[in-house]
């Protein structure tokens, strides 16, 4: 979606996609419009609700099932499992993601990986396909008249231009560019706390060759998890980059972490991105 600065502010339904790395902040900003008058939509917490819903819920049963206590009771139906997802917790999705490796260090095999990598693919592109229907929603059933869709960080990696066309036709995509001062904060945070992400097939299997070589490893069975994500991340961040500036050139805007910081109320995210699009459409 293209408009000026002025078509921007006079715009009464606002409707915005932000796109950015993990870490970047957009779950942050986006907690900072009125809940009043903004509907918030998350693709991770769609996935993870709807999308990945059962797949989830039967990684948590098939855990449980190796406690003779718990498998017991989950046999004679004495149990009830259900998982607790929301916007501030989707540790949930994450898990059932996982990581490649080591199975004895709580590892995933390549073929199981790989499954569930694509199911997560699959996930987030239909989590992005229903944007159209929760803005009608939003705004006819619960009356918010703007839309703010935090997208997950892994959007850019889908490769699926219709996913992009549907965002593009109905929102505002503006995607917050991490300045090179905050890059090694986000990589040394996701250092320290490792976690699972999505890869494309064809990246995940490059980097893996280059790690298990470098590393001097046989196989995936002999790695640790956590050694490979905490390699991997900023190979990855180098690589989703030019994936990022690449969409917003064809379908949005760019705005700046460090001014993105600065926003603290719904006016001042406003003029943030009317100053974008007053700059980037001359």
């Amino acid at each position: 979606m293209r408009m000026t600065a002025q078509e921007f502010i006079d715009w009464k339904s606002k409707r915005i996609t932000l796109l950015a790395m993990s870490g970047a902040g957009k779950t942050t900003l986006a907690d900072k419009l009125p809940k009043s008058k903004w509907y918030h939509y998350s693709g991770d917490y769609r996935i993870g609700t709807k999308y990945l819903k059962e797949p989830i819920l039967d990684n948590i049963k098939r855990h449980a099932m190796s406690v003779p206590f718990l498998r017991e009771l989950l046999r004679s139906d004495s149990l009830y499992i259900k998982s607790k997802i929301s916007f501030d917790n989707l540790n949930a999705v994450s898990s059932y993601l996982g990581k490649l490796g080591d199975a004895n260090k709580g590892g995933l095999s390549l073929k199981e990986f790989k499954h569930r990598q694509n199911l997560h693919r699959v996930a987030e592109i239909e989590a992005m396909k229903d944007v159209p229907a929760f803005i009608h929603n939003a705004e006819d059933i619960y009356g918010y008249h703007h839309f703010i869709n935090d997208a997950g960080g892994s959007v850019c990696e889908l490769d699926c231009d219709e996913t992009l066309n549907v965002l593009a036709e109905n929102t505002l995509i503006i995607y917050i560019r991490i300045p090179p001062e905050l890059e090694q904060t986000i990589i040394d945070r996701a250092r320290q706390e490792p976690k699972p992400l999505y890869y494309r097939e064809a990246f995940l299997d490059e980097k893996l060759t280059e790690f298990l070589a470098l590393k001097n490893y046989a196989s995936t069975e002999e790695m640790p998890p956590d050694e490979f994500v905490t390699w991997v991340f900023p190979e990855l961040f180098k690589a989703r980059v030019p994936r990022y500036e690449a969409i917003a050139e064809k379908y949005g805007y760019t705005i700046c972490g460090n001014d993105m910081a600065k926003v603290q109320t719904e006016d001042d995210f406003i003029a943030l991105i009317a100053s974008a699009l007053a700059k980037q459409t001359g």
